[in-house]
């Protein structure tokens, strides 16, 4: 169903547009830099709605803002104008593109496997997508529209949980005066010994060259699988596989006798 433009919403695509005609026509990079500034003045209202739909999901709404204007300024640096190519349809994906990526990589407070990161993104954006054309919306829709089991759906929509933190100190029942920390066990020899080892882990691990540290920040704290990291480096996963080996061996090394 064709959507009817507000007002200021024409008057923002007419002033871009113009704004871009100058850029195209202009013959020196300050006048050419001034004009872009004024592209993203235009439309830094859009940036800060498009923010504002993530709102309440774990980030605070400033730093969405701020990833927001960020991504429109780097839309309005890439963006190439040309006959019946709207500027509008260019920045909005990037500014969503970098809102979901800001979320993937930072918004985390518990950070599940990255495979079911990279799902959560997609699942979320095919269900508001099918809320907003009126279509079903169930998991088993999704899962046929993204080529993933339902299973996989399920378990994306779950790990949107993992950007809120609940307090200690909700107690576990309506009338119960238990509280979630009551529950937990603890186990202070065990926690010393972690925070001993990583004492002593964090300063040899400095000592790596750089691409090892990468591999064992992925491999070890993003949980990235050997493929996954195979091709981000561009090499083999038997590589990598020889590459911990190698990197795990040199780490115990350097581990003082005890």
């Amino acid at each position: 169903m064709p959507t009817t433009e507000t007002p200021r919403r024409v008057r923002r695509r007419e002033e871009t547009t113009r704004l871009f005609a100058e850029i195209s026509e202009a013959t020196d990079d300050a006048t050419r830099d001034r004009l872009r500034d004024e592209v993203v003045v235009v439309n830094l209202e859009l940036a800060r709605t498009l923010a504002g739909r993530y709102r309440n999901r774990g980030v605070p709404i400033e730093d969405l803002e701020q990833v927001a204007s960020l991504a429109l300024v780097q839309a309005v640096r890439r963006f190439e104008p040309a006959p019946e190519r709207d500027f509008l349809s260019y920045a909005v994906p990037t500014i969503r593109g970098e809102l979901r990526k800001h979320f993937r990589d930072l918004g985390w407070i518990v950070r599940p496997p990255r495979r079911i990161q990279e799902n959560q993104s997609r699942v979320v954006a095919a269900f508001e997508e099918r809320t907003r054309t009126g279509e079903p919306r169930t998991a088993a829709d999704v899962a046929a529209v993204l080529g993933i089991s339902v299973e996989d759906v399920d378990e994306a929509m779950r790990a949107q949980g993992c950007f809120h933190a609940s307090s200690l100190d909700l107690p576990v029942g309506q009338d119960s005066t238990t509280t979630v920390a009551d529950t937990l066990v603890r186990d202070s020899t065990a926690e010393t010994e972690a925070a001993e080892t990583r004492a002593q882990l964090e300063p040899m691990i400095r000592c790596l060259r750089e691409r090892d540290r990468l591999i064992i920040r992925m491999r070890y704290v993003e949980d990235w699988t050997q493929q996954e990291i195979a091709e981000a480096i561009g090499v083999t996963q038997m590589q990598v596989s020889r590459l911990l080996r190698r990197i795990l061996r040199d780490l115990r090394e350097m581990t003082p006798a005890s």
